[in-house]
């Protein structure tokens, strides 16, 4: 009864929460409703690591519920969907523009995620440059701003997220243009690039970025190399399959697994595999309960209508607080250095990657089929919580190197291991505006080393990319101030700007 009570007062602070708004309270009520189950058969030495004090925490489950009944991210196959049209939604063959737009923002609607809005909306440009053929460009411009407002209006997190790319088109660069135009954090947007992408179309999205926060840079000789051609970016900076997506995301804390070591040796031969061990037992369990019992692959329309297939699935092996990790056990160890300063650091942040990454391979997930029976490692972007542990592999913020090329260093040691998703944020000085070329050279540089995933927004930008999600300054004031805001992402990027100082970054 003291779990019971203890529910409901957490229930009533939701519907009398005054910045909330109505939907948002809707979807916390259903996750409220979701964690009075207990239906997956957990590990019994997760409570000690993952329902704990906070400081003492080593696993996090980054708010998946306790009653799966849906992936966490699901990655339609939207040109099939343009192609055949939908039955369940009642949706025709779309002849036009404005018909293939209408036809995506109701799938849109109709399409799950952990936070319940579509986590991808495809590869807009390939998808949308047979319709953007057919009509000038100031009529396509009019029709994909409308397109662009209703997301932004109605799809309430920045983890929404488009791709465009690698090759020039049309599309993409009037959705860039659009994009520039609105400065809205909603959708995020992916631009891969290539080798063979023209110079002036990545021009133009650094231009774009510059005025939007968007696109991010996404390296697709490292992406198609590992996953192949039929590759996505989802959510943040997700490397997922179309048609398909991950069951599940949860993240080694690894600043707490280093606490609970006496040094470099425990943390390796003990400490360490024993929660890895815990927590790729406890996804397991989850993607089971979702794939044997939760009935959604069974009954879902998207499963039905051939636009996702369960063996297009994988899940995601994730963990943040490398730096903190390696600098506690330098410390412990009474050895010198600091990730990002000096060999020594990052060479144990590599060792520690290493081992990582062979136990995942040794590790045989359930229903992973479609990458090999194995998770996918993935470097998490941190939540707003999170207090002393930076995201993924980053520098902590505040200690950048202070030459560009040496924090690149830094970055081409560990973005390797992370096909489901690493990245890095430079905020860039107003400067910049004049001579984009700086942000072009480096992009190309880094692309032929393995830096995977890059980010880059005016200093001085409203829209702002927190850890791999966009907010809008003004928004967190308002926010701040008590008042309701339409995204949930502004709630996040408010708590991450005080508790992560993710808004402080070294200006480039």
């Amino acid at each position: 009864m003291e779990t019971v009570e203890e529910k409901r007062r957490e229930i009533l602070a939701t519907i009398q929460d005054k910045t909330a708004s109505h939907e948002q309270k809707v979807t916390y009520l259903a996750r409220h409703a979701e964690n009075f189950l207990t239906v997956i058969d957990e590990p019994e030495e997760l409570d000690a690591l993952m329902r704990c004090p906070q400081p003492e925490r080593c696993i996090c489950n980054l708010f998946e519920g306790d009653a799966p009944y849906r992936p966490r991210y699901i990655c339609p196959d939207y040109p099939k969907f343009l192609k055949q049209g939908s039955e369940f939604l009642q949706l025709d063959v779309p002849k036009d523009l404005w018909e293939a737009l209408n036809n995506l923002l109701i799938l849109y609607h109709n399409v799950p995620s952990i936070t319940n809005y579509p986590v991808y909306i495809g590869d807009l440009d390939t998808l949308l440059e047979p319709y953007v053929s057919q009509v000038d460009d100031e009529t396509a411009k009019k029709a994909l701003r409308l397109f662009f407002i209703q997301i932004d209006r109605t799809i309430l997190d920045s983890f929404c997220h488009a791709d465009i790319g690698p090759a020039d088109t049309r599309a993409g660069r009037l959705i860039m243009e659009v994009e520039a135009e609105l400065e809205d954090a909603v959708p995020n947007l992916t631009m891969r690039v290539s080798q063979d992408t023209p110079d002036e179309f990545l021009l133009a999205g650094v231009k774009c970025a510059l005025r939007s926060a968007k696109p991010s840079f996404a390296n697709d000789r490292m992406f198609r190399g590992e996953l192949g051609d039929n590759y996505c970016i989802a959510s943040c900076y997700n490397g997922l399959y179309k048609a398909g997506g991950s069951y599940t995301l949860c993240r080694l804390l690894l600043h707490g697994i280093a606490k609970r070591s006496s040094g470099i040796e425990d943390f390796k031969k003990n400490q360490l595999p024993y929660v890895m061990d815990v927590m790729a037992r406890y996804m397991d369990a989850r993607i089971r309960f979702l794939v044997e019992e939760s009935g959604f692959f069974e009954s879902n329309f998207l499963v039905r209508e051939g636009l996702i297939q369960r063996e297009n699935f994988t899940a995601m092996f994730g963990l943040v607080g490398l730096a903190e990790c390696v600098n506690t056990l330098l410390e412990k160890d009474g050895r010198e250095g600091r990730f990002g300063h000096s060999a020594e650091a990052d060479a144990l942040g590599v060792e520690i990657m290493e081992q990582i990454a062979a136990f995942n391979q040794a590790h045989q997930a359930p229903y992973c089929e479609a990458t090999g029976g194995h998770f996918l490692l993935h470097a998490q972007v941190g939540i707003d919580s999170d207090k002393g542990s930076s995201p993924g592999t980053r520098i902590p913020v505040g200690e950048e190197p202070a030459e560009l090329v040496d924090h690149l260093k830094n970055i081409n040691l560990f973005h390797k291991y992370f096909p489901s998703g690493t990245g890095d944020i430079f905020p860039v000085d107003m400067t910049v505006h004049k001579n984009p070329q700086f942000v072009f050279d480096v992009i190309r540089g880094a692309f032929q080393l393995d830096i995977r995933y890059l980010s880059f927004y005016n200093s001085d930008s409203d829209v702002v990319r927190v850890t791999g999600y966009l907010v809008k300054r003004s928004e967190m004031e308002k926010l701040a101030a008590g008042q309701n805001v339409r995204q949930n992402t502004t709630g996040l990027g408010l708590g991450a700007s005080t508790n992560c100082k993710a808004l402080n970054r070294r200006v480039r």
